[in-house]
């Protein structure tokens, strides 16, 4: 990540307390793909990501590390320490961290992990040419969840709510490779 802030432009900073002016890189300036092209899906690649880096990604796909950064910017991602799906050691820890223990955040026998209750809307299905039809579910309040009969509810668990969260961060999209150079020559374009 420490390449992406190398083409940003440079600013005069002004200490006032010390009346000492600096010219510094503007880590304030941002690159945002704009909505339009961020949908175009052919510019784009599918990818879901497993134990890895961002950094480890761009090597596979560009053969350089160090544009991990149009990875982040490609999927919007300001943070990637929050906005990165984390491994299982780490996923363990951060569980331990915010619900004391991985046990407690996904013990049945208590209400006190239960995240929210959920409505079983529709149930997935597959036609019969393949088509999949997701299943689709709303969160609902304990009321309505009582009133519905057993497979249409389900209780959310602390620890799978966070696991859904951390899952869905790992599917990502790529920048396909024959787009790359324009990509860069656009982004030094808007930063130089």
């Amino acid at each position: 990540m420490s390449f992406y802030f190398r083409n940003f432009p440079f600013t005069n900073y002004q200490i006032k307390d010390y009346n000492i002016n600096e010219v510094v890189q503007n880590p304030l300036v941002r690159f945002k793909i704009v909505d339009v092209l961020r949908n175009v899906k052919f510019l784009y690649q599918e990818y879901v990501v497993k134990e890895e880096s961002a950094s480890e990604i761009a090597f596979k796909t560009y053969e350089d590390e160090t544009l991990d950064w149009i990875i982040y910017i490609t999927n919007n991602i300001i943070d990637p320490k929050y906005d990165w799906p984390l491994g299982y050691k780490e996923f363990n820890n951060f569980v331990i961290k915010k619900y004391g223990s991985v046990e407690n955040a996904s013990r049945e026998t208590t209400t006190e992990n239960i995240h929210h209750y959920e409505w079983i809307v529709q149930q997935q299905q597959v036609l019969f040419d393949g088509t999949r039809i997701p299943e689709k579910r709303l969160i609902i309040d304990k009321t309505k969840y009582d009133s519905l009969i057993a497979s249409e509810r389900d209780i959310v668990r602390n620890f799978e709510y966070e696991q859904r969260l951390n899952d869905d961060k790992r599917n990502i999209k790529i920048l396909r490779v024959e787009y790359l150079q324009q990509f860069l020559s656009e982004v030094r374009s808007v930063l130089i």
